[in-house]
């Protein structure tokens, strides 16, 4: 959601932008519950009235190590140390609640498109081949974007960083800062 989140707020801040590198971005129908039939029970679940709440507090290892997984194109890569991390944010007072406001809002994500065109700053969108966005909707993405680069990362998931994270830190490095044409 961060590259949906850079690329919008790009257009308020304007010149104090120099560049923007969106990996997989988040901005189309479904999401996460593309990623495998247990993502989208819960995540449909977290969506749900009345039973949403509930699913949003389930707190179970082997569940959430398994919706995490369907993110990536190596689920094996998905290290405990981080699922921990992520496990123990969770369990925040008021976490839950964000997270169903998040999965319940995302219509506003796609909404975000609209916005792509009027983006000044250089941008690079980044894909894993296996990532949850089809095709369609990267080309979207990319003829929504003026002027915008685009580059592909094989056998990489959604998670990219995860992943492929020498592959991210030289995109990141070789984009260096540019300047506008």
């Amino acid at each position: 959601m961060g590259a949906t989140l850079s690329l919008t707020a790009s257009v308020d801040l304007g010149d104090r932008v120099r560049r923007i590198v969106a990996f997989n971005t988040y901005d189309f129908a479904d999401g996460a519950k593309r990623g495998n039939l247990l993502a989208r029970v819960v995540v449909g679940g977290i969506r749900a009235p009345l039973i949403g709440p509930v699913f949003a507090r389930v707190d179970n290892e082997q569940v959430f190590k398994g919706v995490m997984g369907g993110g990536m194109h190596d689920p094996s890569q998905l290290p405990d140390h981080y699922l921990d991390e992520l496990r123990r944010v969770g369990r925040r007072p008021g976490y839950p609640t964000v997270a169903r406001a998040i999965f319940r809002n995302l219509e506003s994500l796609i909404a975000a498109r609209e916005r792509y065109a009027r983006i000044s700053a250089p941008v690079t969108l980044v894909y894993g081949d296996e990532d949850w966005s089809r095709p369609s909707d990267r080309q979207a993405n990319i003829d929504s974007v003026p002027g915008a680069r685009d580059l592909v990362l094989r056998q990489t998931g959604h998670f990219a960083a995860l992943e492929r994270p020498e592959e991210v830190a030289r995109i990141l490095l070789e984009d260096g800062p540019r300047r506008r044409p």
